[in-house]
């Protein structure tokens, strides 16, 4: 995976003053391959009491949210019942961390707008659904380390009708015109901001705003291109606009987040994805979740 330049790694070399003050402001995202914290010499504060993960650990059980319509991310499998209906690369990456923190994965799904208030006000502690860095979301919360850019690309596009594919191939086409995008997502700040002469239009969830492209209520749907993908898989009568959005090195991997001043139980996160970066579970973890996507969409026995 690629380094990414604004990224602060802690280093075996610190001292447990700078491990400290690092803490306190909240680490940057680095790479999986970043030195495990667990590595670094203890300080005072964080052996006196380790906040939410305390917390997790007493009650046996760790509480995230997702929005479970990003496929291969995180999506529902209706074969199944309960908590075992949540599949996807997220989910399985999920159930890794609570195992390695000894305790059980209880999710809670909400609309992708709302798992980050839950994260924000620390009614769930933490939130695996597909992020990606954002200098808002850093500002808001503990961003953990990178861990999977790998075959599902996070890169933002729009689907289009297919009978329109030579009807939009240039950001001017798009004046006027409305795009769907989840809310608080990337997709829907890209649209606002480089095609700001198009009409947003908040989709509740990626299912959604599919039916309303299909049945024309907007006129394209701005997703990640791994879910694009999925999509176009089981809806041949959709296509990816030749046009493209501009983005930055930082948005092209996953990030988790984490309640603002819960360092401990982000230290605790990087261990696990470090571990399962270097177990090379993330591909194999993609490649089950694509193709458990396509036998839930039909595409695929």
């Amino acid at each position: 995976m690629k380094k990414k330049p604004f990224v602060k790694i802690l280093s075996l070399a610190l001292a447990a003053i700078t491990l400290f003050v690092l803490c306190a402001c909240g680490t940057a995202a680095s790479s999986p391959a970043a030195v495990p914290v667990s590595d670094a010499a203890p300080t005072e504060a964080s052996a006196a009491s380790n906040g939410v993960l305390d917390e997790i650990k007493a009650s046996g059980e760790l509480h995230i949210t997702l929005s479970p319509d990003f496929a291969p991310m995180e999506f529902i499998d209706s074969s199944k019942d309960g908590q075992e209906q949540y599949v996807g690369l997220d989910v399985f990456l999920a159930k890794y961390i609570a195992d390695y923190i000894g305790v059980k994965l209880v999710i809670e799904p909400m609309s992708f707008d709302a798992c980050q208030t839950a994260v924000y006000t620390a009614s769930v502690p933490m939130s695996v659904s597909g992020y990606v860095w954002t200098e808002e979301r850093a500002e808001s919360y503990e961003i953990s380390d990178y861990y999977y850019d790998g075959d599902n690309k996070i890169e933002p596009v729009i689907l289009i009708r297919t009978a329109d594919a030579e009807k939009y191939t240039s950001s001017e086409d798009f004046n006027g015109v409305d795009i769907g995008a989840q809310n608080a997502s990337l997709q829907m700040q890209l649209v606002t901001s480089q095609l700001p002469d198009a009409n947003p239009v908040a989709v509740g969830d990626v299912g959604t705003g599919v039916l309303e492209l299909q049945n024309g209520s907007i006129e394209a749907l701005a997703v990640a291109k791994g879910n694009a993908e999925i999509i176009m898989d089981a809806n041949p009568d959709l296509v990816l606009c030749p046009w493209e959005f501009t983005i930055t090195e930082e948005t092209e991997a996953f990030v988790i987040l984490i309640t603002k001043g819960e360092t401990a139980l982000l230290n605790v996160v990087n261990e696990a994805l470090a571990k399962a970066y270097s177990e090379g579970m993330y591909g194999a973890w993609h490649d089950e979740a694509v193709a458990l996507a396509k036998v839930v969409n039909g595409t695929e026995e």
